[in-house]
């Protein structure tokens, strides 16, 4: 009952805002911009699968593969202030929707970033400063959550099934998880909610995020690290992690980008190891929202967005040496188990 009334607020919370920021802003996507075959599924269809997304959910949290969430109910004075800052942004997030402008930050760089990638300096979302700020960091998951319902949370939470089942019977705290492009560390408070001798790293480009990754994380603090660097280059040792964790990572990233992550991912994986992979549908995963990915990157600045949509995953992952062992759907998400081929 404390979920099923917890999370009924959250989508009420989060979908409203939704339908008002939509009211306050205009479409999102102007009728003459709308993609071919952009046909989206209305709101009853949205609501229902969200609904199975959160009786899954709870489903998992029966079954005991992770336990309820820790901020089930969250501090008032905080979703409030969040709300506020959204609704204080939204007019400059549909300035630049109309003026199509996704490269922003690159006009007054933070300092430092210069040396980022130029694939990543980007107003990913049209959002204020991209990932380069303490204000784009503190905004970031309202603004996700907002854009998914409220179920972003609960999509994230299905990479935690596979995570105890690798775990079951192993000593936590010698077993090592690495969260690749862990922004803010919304998942990996999750994570150490329910394994809080295992040690994590967050790793992320943004020091602005990672920040607020290690705040989030404070609690866990002598057990967790932050570590700011590319996915494509990770300074990590070679088969040092048991588990590594990549969520909403390979839309975000340019073609020939994807494969040298990949690589990375098999390189730090321990032989016995698993990697947990969460990130958008694709098409043809669930045909009734085929037309939401056509108009997700026209509606949100994801320039590598589409092209992600029709990649073959599973033969990218083959090509770094991993193997799918599973995959299963989740509301707008997909999530997959990968392990390392056995060697001959």
């Amino acid at each position: 009952m404390a979920y099923a009334a917890g999370q009924a607020a959250r989508v009420a919370w989060y979908f409203g805002q939704y339908a008002l920021a939509a009211r306050l802003s205009g479409p999102a996507v102007p009728a003459q911009r709308r993609p071919a075959g952009a046909a989206t599924p209305d709101t009853r269809a949205v609501l229902a699968a969200l609904r199975a997304l959160m009786e899954r959910d709870l489903a998992n949290i029966e079954a005991g593969y992770y336990r309820m969430p820790h901020d089930l109910v969250p501090a008032p004075g905080r979703v409030l202030a969040d709300a506020a800052a959204f609704f204080a942004d939204l007019p400059a997030v549909a300035r630049r929707r109309r003026e199509r402008s996704g490269t922003e930050v690159r006009r007054a760089p933070p300092p430092g970033s210069e040396r980022l990638p130029a694939y990543y300096r980007r107003n990913f979302h049209f959002q204020t400063d991209g990932y380069l700020s303490t204000r784009s960091a503190r905004l970031y998951d309202h603004q996700v959550e907002v854009l998914f319902g409220g179920g972003a949370d609960a999509m994230r939470r299905q990479a935690l099934v596979p995570i105890h089942r690798h775990l079951a019977g192993r000593h936590r705290a010698a077993c090592r998880l690495l969260d690749v492009a862990a922004g803010t560390g919304r998942f990996l408070t999750f994570v150490k909610d329910n394994h809080p001798r295992l040690e994590t790293t967050a790793l992320d480009l943004s020091h602005a995020y990672l920040a607020e990754a290690r705040r989030r994380l404070a609690p866990w603090a002598r057990s967790s690290r932050t570590v700011v660097a590319a996915a494509e280059a990770m300074p990590l040792p070679d088969v040092s992690q048991d588990v590594v964790t990549c969520i909403y990572l390979f839309h975000e990233l340019p073609r020939r980008v994807r494969p040298l992550v990949a690589a990375e991912i098999a390189r730090v994986l321990k032989p016995d190891g698993i990697a947990v992979f969460v990130d958008s549908l694709q098409h043809g995963d669930d045909p009734a929202m085929d037309g939401l990915l056509r108009l997700f990157p026209v509606a949100f600045h994801e320039p590598y967005y589409a092209e992600y949509t029709t990649a073959d995953l599973p033969a990218l992952f083959a090509g770094a040496g991993l193997r799918v062992c599973g995959t299963e759907l989740a509301f707008l998400s997909k999530v997959m188990v990968l392990a390392k081929n056995r060697l001959p």
